[in-house]
């Protein structure tokens, strides 16, 4: 794996990165369809050191995935505009984290539901009362007709980066340069 360029960028902290994925909402999915790169964005979960995700069982990422199961899940956020009285120094705050391993379908019904399950409770909280049963990811299909699978990337390797967030130099509506130079 090529190091970060910017090292001083590098987060290290398992915690922190494991409580972003865990938070974070969408993922960018990179494959390789022969000699075009394919992402895709994603909702997904973390669990157990890999990345979940689900989608139609059929389509061009499930053939891409058949023929070449090497994969990259991204996972940025922005957090802000850091200004600077010198145009070129102004910056963002940000988190991101990139997952290299292979990806394959989840065959194991117990597992899907459980995954499907969390991702509920990460998206909509609250919004459903009973916990979703096995019969409804097994049965499922959608208006065109597929089943819906999930998918799993363990982690093989992993870098995560960071530029934390300055609040006193943080953008906002109104703000000049003059603000910044007066502090």
């Amino acid at each position: 794996m090529l190091p970060i360029r910017q090292q001083k960028l590098a987060c290290t902290d398992q915690l922190k990165i494991h409580e972003f994925l865990q938070s974070a909402k969408t993922g960018f999915l990179g494959l390789s369809d022969g000699a075009l790169p394919y992402v895709i964005p994603l909702n997904f979960v973390w669990m157990n050191d890999a990345i979940y995700f689900h989608g139609a069982s059929e389509g061009r990422k499930v053939k891409i995935i058949q023929e070449n199961a090497s994969a990259c899940f991204t996972v940025s956020e922005d957090q802000g505009t850091i200004t600077n009285p010198v145009p070129a120094k102004t910056d963002t705050a940000y988190m991101s984290v990139m997952i290299f391993g292979e990806a394959k379908i989840v065959n194991d019904l117990d597992e899907a539901v459980q995954v499907m399950q969390k991702m509920l409770d990460k998206y909509v909280p609250g919004y459903y009362e009973e916990l979703l049963s096995k019969s409804h990811v097994d049965k499922y299909r959608s208006s065109l007709g597929s089943r819906t699978a999930v998918y799993k990337i363990k982690a093989k390797d992993m870098t995560a980066k960071e530029n934390p967030i300055q609040l006193e130099k943080l953008f906002y509506k109104g703000k000049t340069v003059q603000n910044d130079i007066s502090n």
